[in-house]
């Protein structure tokens, strides 16, 4: 354990992006050979929008991270936040505990908060608006959301008083985890339903993508589904039942485009609705 947090205190940016390119294609052929929906679409045509926005969340999160090693060093040497007030625990428990608890402020809670505030819910909808959700779908993120999401990053390592390389290894597993997600690979259903016992699994995932309420705003979460069990946003969903997109988005073609994927967040403000399928 020591060996692997040593090794993520130093991870080369090079490495970094060669885990979101390693974890992309990986998935991207096992949803070939085992595909959970048999789309009838040009896969690389749909992938050209994803791609882009994976680039530029790339492209944000790069000089930011700058400000995370900053943030991570501070809490070090001042011995603040969560793991630094606690007594001292086993090196695997404190690895543990401090991805949890990043899973928490840096991806389950950011996301929740996007689907209450409107503003907020405006700029995640270019997530939401993927027609045919599969590998490519998991960074589609508007640059702005690449902020925001940043933004509680940074306040979880205050929070939590995480080192880099707990922050870094957080950061590596949440790119394969929501590649896993999204990908559109049909597990056998009991294998789905208890890896999200503990892991936020493709289906589970997958119901958050369902068009319309309530099933848009539940399965909040990246790593671990415990914050969606702890918090009652857990639903469930069989996936024979789930239609990608949002209600008030139906336009697939418009939804499509990087020009009117950058902009709408500045579009009307419209929420889905709760005409759902059950």
């Amino acid at each position: 354990m020591e060996t692997i947090l040593n090794y993520f205190e130093t991870i080369p940016p090079l490495h970094r992006g060669l885990i979101i390119v390693a974890g992309l294609s990986f998935f991207w052929i096992l949803e070939g050979a085992m595909p959970l929906f048999h789309f009838k679409y040009k896969k690389w045509k749909h992938a050209v929008p994803n791609i882009f926005f994976t680039i530029t969340t790339v492209l944000v999160n790069l000089p930011m991270a700058f400000l995370l090693l900053m943030s991570a060093d501070w809490v070090m040497a001042h011995n603040f936040g969560v793991l630094n007030w606690l007594p001292e625990m086993p090196l695997w428990l404190y690895v543990l505990l401090g991805v949890l608890l990043m899973d928490f402020f840096g991806a389950y809670l950011p996301h929740l908060i996007e689907h209450k505030v409107k503003p907020l819910w405006m700029v995640h909808l270019v997530h939401h608006s993927d027609h045919k959700v599969d590998a490519t779908t998991a960074n589609r993120h508007h640059p702005l959301e690449s902020i925001i999401r940043y933004s509680f990053t940074l306040i979880g390592v205050f929070a939590i008083g995480a080192p880099i390389g707990i922050v870094m290894l957080y950061q590596s597993m949440s790119i394969v985890a929501t590649q896993f997600s999204h990908s559109n690979i049909g597990l056998p259903k009991n294998v789905d339903k208890w890896i999200s016992y503990v892991l936020v699994s493709p289906n589970m995932h997958k119901v958050h993508h369902h068009y319309t309420l309530p099933y848009t705003d539940s399965n909040y979460g990246n790593i671990f589904s415990i914050w969606d069990r702890l918090f009652g946003t857990f639903m469930e969903l069989d996936a024979e039942k789930i239609v990608y997109g949002v209600d008030v988005f139906p336009d697939e073609k418009e939804n499509s485009n990087i020009i009117n994927l950058l902009l709408q967040p500045f579009q009307k403000y419209k929420k889905p609705t709760h005409k759902a399928n059950q």
